[in-house]
Protein backbone atom coordinates (compact mmCIF):
# COMPACT_ATOMS: atom_id res chain seq x y z
CA UNK A 1 0.00 0.00 0.00
CA UNK A 2 1.80 3.12 -1.69
CA UNK A 3 2.22 5.74 1.75
CA UNK A 4 1.36 9.24 0.56
CA UNK A 5 3.91 11.32 2.40
CA UNK A 6 6.54 8.81 1.49
CA UNK A 7 5.91 9.07 -1.85
CA UNK A 8 5.76 12.87 -1.70
CA UNK A 9 9.01 12.75 0.30
CA UNK A 10 10.88 10.73 -2.50
CA UNK A 11 9.45 12.61 -5.40
CA UNK A 12 10.86 15.83 -4.34
CA UNK A 13 13.86 14.62 -3.56
CA UNK A 14 14.60 13.07 -7.29
CA UNK A 15 12.90 16.02 -8.77
CA UNK A 16 15.17 18.14 -6.66
CA UNK A 17 18.56 16.12 -7.85
CA UNK A 18 17.26 14.83 -11.35
CA UNK A 19 15.44 18.69 -13.19
CA UNK A 20 19.11 20.68 -13.35
CA UNK A 21 17.44 23.75 -14.99
CA UNK A 22 14.04 25.34 -15.88
CA UNK A 23 10.96 23.32 -16.56
CA UNK A 24 7.95 23.88 -17.60
CA UNK A 25 4.55 21.27 -17.16
CA UNK A 26 1.48 20.95 -18.82
CA UNK A 27 -1.49 21.25 -16.64
CA UNK A 28 -4.88 20.79 -17.63
CA UNK A 29 -6.10 21.36 -13.92
CA UNK A 30 -7.16 17.61 -13.16
CA UNK A 31 -5.86 15.72 -10.63
CA UNK A 32 -2.82 14.16 -12.05
CA UNK A 33 -1.60 17.41 -13.92
CA UNK A 34 -2.51 19.41 -10.88
CA UNK A 35 -0.55 17.42 -8.25
CA UNK A 36 2.39 16.61 -10.62
CA UNK A 37 2.61 20.62 -10.92
CA UNK A 38 2.47 20.76 -6.94
CA UNK A 39 4.95 18.33 -6.68
CA UNK A 40 7.63 19.93 -9.17
CA UNK A 41 6.49 23.35 -7.83
CA UNK A 42 7.72 22.14 -4.04
CA UNK A 43 11.29 20.44 -5.69
CA UNK A 44 12.47 23.55 -8.05
CA UNK A 45 10.43 26.95 -7.13
CA UNK A 46 10.67 29.41 -9.59
CA UNK A 47 12.05 27.51 -12.32
CA UNK A 48 9.02 25.68 -13.16
CA UNK A 49 6.26 27.68 -15.25
CA UNK A 50 3.13 25.89 -15.44
CA UNK A 51 0.79 26.03 -18.69
CA UNK A 52 -2.45 25.92 -19.38
CA UNK A 53 -3.34 25.56 -23.33
CA UNK A 54 -6.94 26.19 -23.95
CA UNK A 55 -7.10 24.46 -27.36
CA UNK A 56 -10.62 25.59 -28.06
CA UNK A 57 -11.76 21.38 -26.74
CA UNK A 58 -12.55 21.92 -23.33
CA UNK A 59 -15.68 21.98 -20.95
CA UNK A 60 -17.84 24.61 -20.01
CA UNK A 61 -16.02 27.28 -17.98
CA UNK A 62 -12.85 25.39 -17.91
CA UNK A 63 -10.47 27.51 -18.53
CA UNK A 64 -11.43 30.07 -15.77
CA UNK A 65 -12.13 27.37 -13.49
CA UNK A 66 -8.31 25.97 -13.66
CA UNK A 67 -7.16 29.79 -13.70
CA UNK A 68 -8.64 29.46 -10.17
CA UNK A 69 -7.37 26.38 -9.47
CA UNK A 70 -3.52 27.17 -10.12
CA UNK A 71 -3.81 30.72 -8.55
CA UNK A 72 -4.47 28.77 -5.36
CA UNK A 73 -2.07 26.12 -5.43
CA UNK A 74 0.46 29.18 -5.45
CA UNK A 75 2.42 27.93 -8.91
CA UNK A 76 4.23 30.04 -11.33
CA UNK A 77 1.56 29.86 -14.66
CA UNK A 78 0.65 30.92 -18.09
CA UNK A 79 -2.70 30.39 -20.01
CA UNK A 80 -2.19 29.91 -23.44
CA UNK A 81 -4.17 30.03 -26.34
CA UNK A 82 -4.33 27.92 -28.93
CA UNK A 83 -8.18 27.11 -30.22
CA UNK A 84 -7.57 28.31 -33.97
CA UNK A 85 -4.35 25.74 -34.27
CA UNK A 86 -5.66 22.72 -32.76
CA UNK A 87 -9.36 23.08 -34.69
CA UNK A 88 -7.40 23.63 -37.73
CA UNK A 89 -5.61 20.27 -37.42
CA UNK A 90 -8.05 18.25 -36.68
CA UNK A 91 -10.31 19.47 -39.55
CA UNK A 92 -11.61 16.36 -41.99
CA UNK A 93 -10.36 14.23 -39.09
CA UNK A 94 -12.35 11.00 -38.27
CA UNK A 95 -10.22 8.34 -37.22
CA UNK A 96 -10.03 8.30 -33.23
CA UNK A 97 -6.61 7.22 -33.37
CA UNK A 98 -5.49 10.13 -35.86
CA UNK A 99 -7.12 12.21 -33.69
CA UNK A 100 -5.10 12.10 -30.46
CA UNK A 101 -1.90 12.13 -32.67
CA UNK A 102 -2.61 15.41 -33.76
CA UNK A 103 -3.72 16.50 -30.35
CA UNK A 104 -0.21 15.18 -28.74
CA UNK A 105 1.91 16.56 -31.47
CA UNK A 106 -0.08 20.39 -31.33
CA UNK A 107 0.62 20.20 -27.31
CA UNK A 108 4.23 19.20 -27.90
CA UNK A 109 4.42 22.30 -30.50
CA UNK A 110 2.78 24.47 -28.16
CA UNK A 111 4.86 23.79 -24.79
CA UNK A 112 7.93 23.75 -27.29
CA UNK A 113 7.48 27.24 -27.73
CA UNK A 114 6.79 28.08 -24.14
CA UNK A 115 9.91 26.16 -23.51
CA UNK A 116 12.60 28.14 -25.38
CA UNK A 117 10.90 31.55 -24.48
CA UNK A 118 11.24 30.31 -20.85
CA UNK A 119 14.36 28.76 -21.81
CA UNK A 120 13.53 25.37 -20.55
CA UNK A 121 14.97 22.22 -21.13
CA UNK A 122 12.31 19.87 -19.73
CA UNK A 123 8.61 19.03 -20.16
CA UNK A 124 6.78 17.71 -17.18
CA UNK A 125 3.55 15.67 -17.68
CA UNK A 126 0.79 14.26 -15.18
CA UNK A 127 0.85 10.63 -16.64
CA UNK A 128 -0.08 7.77 -14.82
CA UNK A 129 -0.26 4.20 -15.27
CA UNK A 130 -2.96 3.69 -17.33
CA UNK A 131 -1.94 6.26 -19.70
CA UNK A 132 0.85 4.19 -20.69
CA UNK A 133 -0.61 0.54 -20.03
CA UNK A 134 -3.49 1.58 -22.87
CA UNK A 135 -1.14 3.42 -25.19
CA UNK A 136 0.62 -0.09 -25.91
CA UNK A 137 4.36 -1.28 -26.60
CA UNK A 138 5.80 -4.38 -28.06
CA UNK A 139 4.12 -6.48 -25.46
CA UNK A 140 0.91 -4.73 -25.23
CA UNK A 141 -2.36 -3.78 -27.66
CA UNK A 142 -2.87 -0.38 -27.97
CA UNK A 143 -6.14 0.18 -26.57
CA UNK A 144 -6.32 3.74 -27.60
CA UNK A 145 -3.45 6.08 -27.42
CA UNK A 146 -3.22 8.69 -24.81
CA UNK A 147 -2.20 12.17 -26.43
CA UNK A 148 0.83 12.17 -23.26
CA UNK A 149 2.30 8.98 -24.61
CA UNK A 150 1.25 7.60 -27.81
CA UNK A 151 0.89 11.05 -29.20
CA UNK A 152 4.37 12.16 -28.44
CA UNK A 153 6.35 13.58 -31.38
CA UNK A 154 9.67 11.08 -32.63
CA UNK A 155 10.97 14.63 -32.83
CA UNK A 156 10.74 15.82 -29.57
CA UNK A 157 13.26 18.54 -28.12
CA UNK A 158 12.62 18.35 -24.65
CA UNK A 159 13.33 16.08 -21.73
CA UNK A 160 10.56 14.26 -20.48
CA UNK A 161 9.29 14.36 -16.93
CA UNK A 162 6.97 11.87 -15.36
CA UNK A 163 6.70 11.71 -11.55
CA UNK A 164 3.36 9.85 -11.36
CA UNK A 165 4.05 7.54 -13.67
CA UNK A 166 3.57 4.14 -11.59
CA UNK A 167 0.65 5.55 -9.96
CA UNK A 168 -2.81 4.58 -10.70
CA UNK A 169 -5.55 7.38 -10.41
CA UNK A 170 -6.98 6.13 -6.61
CA UNK A 171 -3.25 6.65 -5.69
CA UNK A 172 -2.87 9.85 -6.96
CA UNK A 173 -5.83 11.11 -5.40
CA UNK A 174 -4.37 10.06 -1.90
CA UNK A 175 -1.25 12.06 -2.84
CA UNK A 176 -3.54 14.94 -3.88
CA UNK A 177 -5.40 14.74 -0.24
CA UNK A 178 -2.57 14.27 1.44
CA UNK A 179 -1.62 17.74 -0.05
CA UNK A 180 -4.50 19.29 0.15
CA UNK A 181 -5.18 19.88 -3.01
CA UNK A 182 -8.71 21.24 -4.16
CA UNK A 183 -9.11 18.74 -7.17
CA UNK A 184 -8.35 15.65 -5.68
CA UNK A 185 -11.94 14.39 -6.47
CA UNK A 186 -12.11 16.23 -9.53
CA UNK A 187 -14.02 13.62 -11.82
CA UNK A 188 -11.12 12.37 -14.87
CA UNK A 189 -11.35 14.43 -18.08
CA UNK A 190 -9.36 13.28 -21.00
CA UNK A 191 -6.01 15.00 -22.26
CA UNK A 192 -7.58 15.47 -26.33
CA UNK A 193 -11.08 16.73 -24.40
CA UNK A 194 -13.73 17.37 -26.48
CA UNK A 195 -12.40 15.65 -29.77
CA UNK A 196 -13.13 12.46 -28.62
CA UNK A 197 -16.16 13.20 -27.45
CA UNK A 198 -17.50 14.05 -30.98
CA UNK A 199 -17.50 10.73 -32.53
CA UNK A 200 -16.46 12.09 -36.29
CA UNK A 201 -15.24 14.94 -37.85
CA UNK A 202 -13.93 17.83 -35.10
CA UNK A 203 -15.99 20.84 -35.90
CA UNK A 204 -16.55 24.33 -34.21
CA UNK A 205 -20.33 23.43 -34.27
CA UNK A 206 -20.09 19.72 -32.79
CA UNK A 207 -17.61 20.56 -30.25
CA UNK A 208 -19.94 23.12 -29.02
CA UNK A 209 -23.08 20.85 -29.07
CA UNK A 210 -21.01 18.33 -26.87
CA UNK A 211 -19.62 20.83 -24.69
CA UNK A 212 -23.48 21.75 -23.88
CA UNK A 213 -24.43 18.60 -23.71
CA UNK A 214 -21.62 17.91 -20.85
CA UNK A 215 -22.31 20.76 -18.87
CA UNK A 216 -26.44 20.00 -19.19
CA UNK A 217 -25.10 16.17 -17.38
CA UNK A 218 -22.74 17.19 -15.29
CA UNK A 219 -25.29 19.88 -13.81
CA UNK A 220 -27.72 16.94 -12.99
CA UNK A 221 -26.01 14.31 -11.71
CA UNK A 222 -24.19 16.96 -9.41
CA UNK A 223 -27.41 18.26 -8.39
CA UNK A 224 -28.94 14.97 -7.80
CA UNK A 225 -25.66 13.73 -5.89
CA UNK A 226 -25.60 16.55 -3.57
CA UNK A 227 -29.31 16.18 -2.42
CA UNK A 228 -28.48 12.59 -1.41
CA UNK A 229 -30.75 11.55 -5.14
CA UNK A 230 -27.95 9.24 -6.13
CA UNK A 231 -24.39 8.11 -5.81
CA UNK A 232 -22.12 10.62 -7.63
CA UNK A 233 -20.62 8.59 -10.37
CA UNK A 234 -16.78 8.30 -10.58
CA UNK A 235 -16.89 9.84 -14.16
CA UNK A 236 -20.10 11.35 -16.01
CA UNK A 237 -20.44 13.24 -19.55
CA UNK A 238 -21.78 13.14 -23.06
CA UNK A 239 -21.19 12.32 -26.39
CA UNK A 240 -22.04 13.47 -29.84
CA UNK A 241 -23.17 10.88 -31.97
CA UNK A 242 -22.92 11.17 -36.19
CA UNK A 243 -26.20 9.47 -36.17
CA UNK A 244 -29.34 11.60 -37.62
CA UNK A 245 -32.87 10.44 -36.91
CA UNK A 246 -36.60 11.87 -37.55
CA UNK A 247 -38.42 14.03 -34.33
CA UNK A 248 -40.95 16.44 -33.69
CA UNK A 249 -41.45 19.54 -31.72
CA UNK A 250 -44.57 20.75 -30.77
CA UNK A 251 -46.08 19.87 -34.76
CA UNK A 252 -43.03 20.10 -36.42
CA UNK A 253 -40.67 17.62 -37.81
CA UNK A 254 -36.90 17.54 -37.28
CA UNK A 255 -34.12 15.32 -38.04
CA UNK A 256 -31.40 16.02 -35.36
CA UNK A 257 -28.18 14.51 -33.84
CA UNK A 258 -27.84 11.86 -30.93
CA UNK A 259 -26.54 12.62 -27.45
CA UNK A 260 -25.41 9.42 -25.74
CA UNK A 261 -24.95 9.69 -21.89
CA UNK A 262 -22.00 7.89 -20.00
CA UNK A 263 -21.43 7.53 -16.12
CA UNK A 264 -19.54 4.95 -14.96
CA UNK A 265 -18.02 3.61 -11.40
CA UNK A 266 -14.91 3.00 -10.98
CA UNK A 267 -11.30 2.84 -8.66
CA UNK A 268 -8.70 3.58 -10.91
CA UNK A 269 -10.07 3.34 -14.13
CA UNK A 270 -8.98 0.35 -16.09
CA UNK A 271 -12.67 -1.22 -15.37
CA UNK A 272 -15.37 0.27 -14.66
CA UNK A 273 -19.17 -0.74 -14.31
CA UNK A 274 -22.10 1.80 -15.69
CA UNK A 275 -23.90 4.22 -13.38
CA UNK A 276 -27.30 2.86 -11.79
CA UNK A 277 -28.78 6.55 -12.54
CA UNK A 278 -32.18 7.25 -11.76
CA UNK A 279 -34.65 7.47 -14.33
CA UNK A 280 -36.17 11.13 -13.03
CA UNK A 281 -32.93 12.14 -13.37
CA UNK A 282 -32.15 11.21 -16.82
CA UNK A 283 -35.16 11.87 -18.16
CA UNK A 284 -34.46 15.97 -16.67
CA UNK A 285 -31.08 15.51 -19.21
CA UNK A 286 -32.96 14.12 -21.74
CA UNK A 287 -35.80 16.92 -21.36
CA UNK A 288 -32.91 19.62 -21.14
CA UNK A 289 -30.81 18.38 -24.48
CA UNK A 290 -33.49 18.09 -26.37
CA UNK A 291 -35.18 21.54 -25.24
CA UNK A 292 -32.48 23.71 -25.09
CA UNK A 293 -30.77 22.44 -28.61
CA UNK A 294 -33.54 21.81 -30.20
CA UNK A 295 -32.14 22.93 -33.78
CA UNK A 296 -29.71 19.94 -33.27
CA UNK A 297 -30.18 17.25 -31.03
CA UNK A 298 -33.62 15.61 -30.75
CA UNK A 299 -32.61 11.68 -29.03
CA UNK A 300 -30.40 11.34 -26.01
CA UNK A 301 -29.92 7.65 -25.28
CA UNK A 302 -27.91 6.07 -22.04
CA UNK A 303 -24.59 3.70 -22.18
CA UNK A 304 -25.11 0.78 -20.27
CA UNK A 305 -21.72 -0.93 -21.07
CA UNK A 306 -19.28 -1.84 -18.78
CA UNK A 307 -15.58 -1.45 -19.46
CA UNK A 308 -14.18 -4.09 -20.81
CA UNK A 309 -15.96 -4.68 -23.17
CA UNK A 310 -15.96 -0.75 -23.71
CA UNK A 311 -13.55 1.77 -22.48
CA UNK A 312 -14.69 4.90 -20.22
CA UNK A 313 -14.49 7.28 -23.32
CA UNK A 314 -16.31 6.69 -26.39
CA UNK A 315 -12.77 7.39 -28.62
Amino acid sequence: MMDPQEFIDESIEELSSSIDGKAIIACSGGVDSTVAAALVSRAIGDRLLTIYVDNGLMRHSETETVRGILTNLNVNFKIVNAEDEFLDALQGVIDPEEKRKIIGEKFIRVFEREAKDFEADYLVQGTIAPDWIESGDHARDTIKSHHNVGGLPEDMDLKLVEPLRDLYKDEVRKVARHLSIDVSERQPFPGPALAIRVIGEVTRDSVEIVRKACHITEQEIEEAANEGRMEMPWQYFAVFLPVMSVGVHGDRRVYGGTVAVRAVESIDGMSAAYSRIPHDVLDRISLRITNEMKDKVNRVVYDITNKPPATIEWE
